[in-house]
């Protein structure tokens, strides 16, 4: 008779405490671990990971499935990359709470600032719910193949509180910042994960209003953190330009000080501002020293956009002679845009002018700041290999170059930050930093744009495999992609391998693990396309003891499920 559900044999285990790696078995009973080391038992299923990497499964705390995850129990791509919890509801944009009169105001909100096809939210969104707490019970209604945590989003929940006046940025009076107060402590004791709003010019609806966050007093934050607190439980997130970095800073220690809850924020490298992190980085100590938890969430590589025919943006969507092929499929514009006669047409047409008012804006004639998309993508690039640079050393102009890339059925990779200083040294550093986590994959959003939601593979294949600089040590990276962003949200019974913890484990070929190149899916609903990013190396992804990916194929489990609210952990790792 089988002693347990699941034996993992021989591999060299991360158990994600930060510990040395050591050949041992991992014992499964149920959805939990309940041995690691020399297991003499045997297991009904047993698998053999000699020569493999065992880690925990990976926590994304910064993904969009607030849509997705109402439609379909596969939260991919996330999935694809080891990734075995996700957290949504991120940056302040959601669907609930959401009265009837609402719900085209958020779906225009989410398709202006997390590029999802409105028609896709539509028809996919089945709105049988006003309140967070209903919204949360149409997701523990489904199973899914990761486990799902939601935060309730600032943009909602003032829309609901105020309507109109909302949208227009107006101060909420004494009643409406108790009414969202009253209604985010509501969601967090129903299960919510936390709170998240947005104070960045970049996030504005498809009509071109600003998120109805942005600029807001103080109190009206402060308010609601402090609501948050009251409950006992609950994490904040938020993303802002900081345009005054000490002011700004002197916001997240308010809403902390009147929590006392973790809260995490946005840490990029701006182009115009290429030291400003490490601002953030000296207030972010200096924060912690004073007894705040506040963390620093860095993303793994330069965040850029990705230009093709089949893509939200390209350098040539507002040419007036490629306009004619904008009804075509990308491979039938790729196939006209190769007949001589019309190439010499377009070029002859284009101009600068950008598409203002939408994400990307002048950057899609920015081919200083723009490279090849290769199969596999290569996210630190040679500044050689710039679009300007191939085309002076190959005689001609950048947007010929950009041409011809996009007509034989390629992509473009415009960078947008992280990159300052032509390579990764500046991500480094803020990945390094005691007081930050890995974030902003952004799994479920910019899906015409932006693929970021491979960034746990790239942590683990460049990071500490295939970079020529400066590299991170696996144990560091799986500690903080499983324990310390799963320990970041609250959820301290996962992201260890330890008996007791929860039986999310990833099984790695670290020597096969590759990134393949994005490529365009029309699978979602009403037909909306999206960006897909698979990898290789994954040999098998466990979900609470069962088997949800090998070899980077789904299985028929989808032992996932909403997680609500925080977790305690069962040994000195939890939280």
């Amino acid at each position: 008779m089988p002693e347990f559900d699941l034996v993992i044999r021989g591999g060299t285990v991360h158990d994600g405490t930060g510990a040395p790696p050591r050949t041992a078995d991992v014992a499964v009973i149920g959805d939990t671990i309940a041995e690691v080391g020399r297991v003499s038992g045997r297991g009904r299923r047993e698998i053999t990971a000699d020569g493999a990497v065992v880690a925990p499964g990976f926590v994304d705390i910064h993904t969009h499935y607030d849509g997705q995850a109402t439609w379909t129990s596969r939260l991919q791509p996330s999935s694809w990359h080891g990734v075995t919890t996700v957290v949504a509801g991120n940056c302040g944009v959601g669907f609930a709470p959401a009265l009837p009169e609402h719900r085209d105001r958020l779906i225009d909100l989410m398709e202006g600032v997390e590029d999802i096809p409105g028609v896709a939210l539509h028809e996919g969104l089945p709105w049988t719910w006003r309140t967070f707490p209903e919204y949360l019970d149409v997701l523990d209604a489904r199973p899914y193949d990761v486990d799902l945590a939601v935060q309730v989003p600032h943009a909602a929940l003032r829309v609901h509180a105020m309507g109109e006046r909302a949208a227009a940025h107006e101060e909420a009076t004494a009643d409406e910042i108790a009414q969202m107060a009253k209604l985010v402590a509501e969601a967090v004791r129903a299960g919510a994960l936390g709170f998240s709003t947005s104070r960045t010019l970049n996030h504005k609806s498809i009509d071109g209003e600003l998120t109805p966050s942005y600029g807001l007093a103080a109190d009206e934050l402060v308010a609601i953190a402090r609501a948050v607190g009251e409950t006992g439980t609950g994490v904040l997130q938020l993303v802002s330009d900081f345009s005054d970095p000490e002011q700004e800073f002197g916001l997240l220690r308010e809403m902390a000080i009147a929590s006392g809850r973790p809260l995490s924020f946005s840490l990029l490298q701006f182009p115009p501002f290429p030291d400003r992190h490490r601002t953030l980085l000296r207030l972010l100590e200096q924060a912690c020293a004073d007894g705040l938890e506040i963390r620093g969430q860095v993303a793994a590589r330069a965040v850029g956009l990705i230009l093709g025919l089949g893509n939200t943006l390209h350098p040539f969507m507002r040419n007036p002679v490629w306009r004619r092929l904008a009804d075509l499929t990308p491979a039938e514009k790729a196939a006209r845009m190769r007949e001589p006669g019309l190439r010499a047409e377009i070029l002859a047409a284009q101009t600068e002018e950008a598409e203002l008012g939408r994400l990307g804006g002048k950057l899609i004639h920015m081919y200083h700041l723009m490279y090849e998309l290769t199969d596999p993508p290569q996210y630190e690039p040679a500044p050689e290999t710039s679009i300007v640079n191939r085309a002076a050393a190959e005689g001609r102009e950048a947007v010929e170059l950009a041409y011809d890339i996009l007509a034989g059925g390629g992509m473009l990779y415009a960078i947008v930050t992280n990159y300052t200083d032509g390579n990764l040294d500046a991500v480094g550093e803020m990945l390094r930093h005691p007081h930050t986590i890995p974030g902003l994959s952004d799994g479920g959003a910019h899906v015409g744009s932006i693929c970021d939601v491979s960034f746990p593979t790239t942590l683990l294949e460049y990071w500490t495999r295939d970079r020529a600089g400066e590299r991170l040590d696996l144990e560091y990276v799986i500690q903080q992609q499983a324990r310390d962003t799963a320990r970041a949200v609250g959820l301290g019974d996962r992201g260890v391998l330890e008996p007791g913890y929860r039986a999310d484990l990833n099984v790695i070929d670290m020597a096969a693990l590759r990134l393949r190149r994005p490529e365009n899916h029309a699978d979602l609903p009403a037909g909306g396309s999206r960006l897909l990013q698979r990898a290789e190396g994954y040999r098998h992804t466990i979900v609470a003891g069962q088997e949800t990916y090998a070899d980077g194929e789904a299985t028929d489990a989808l032992p996932g499920r909403l997680v609500r609210g925080a977790r305690k952990g069962p040994g000195r790792h939890g939280s």
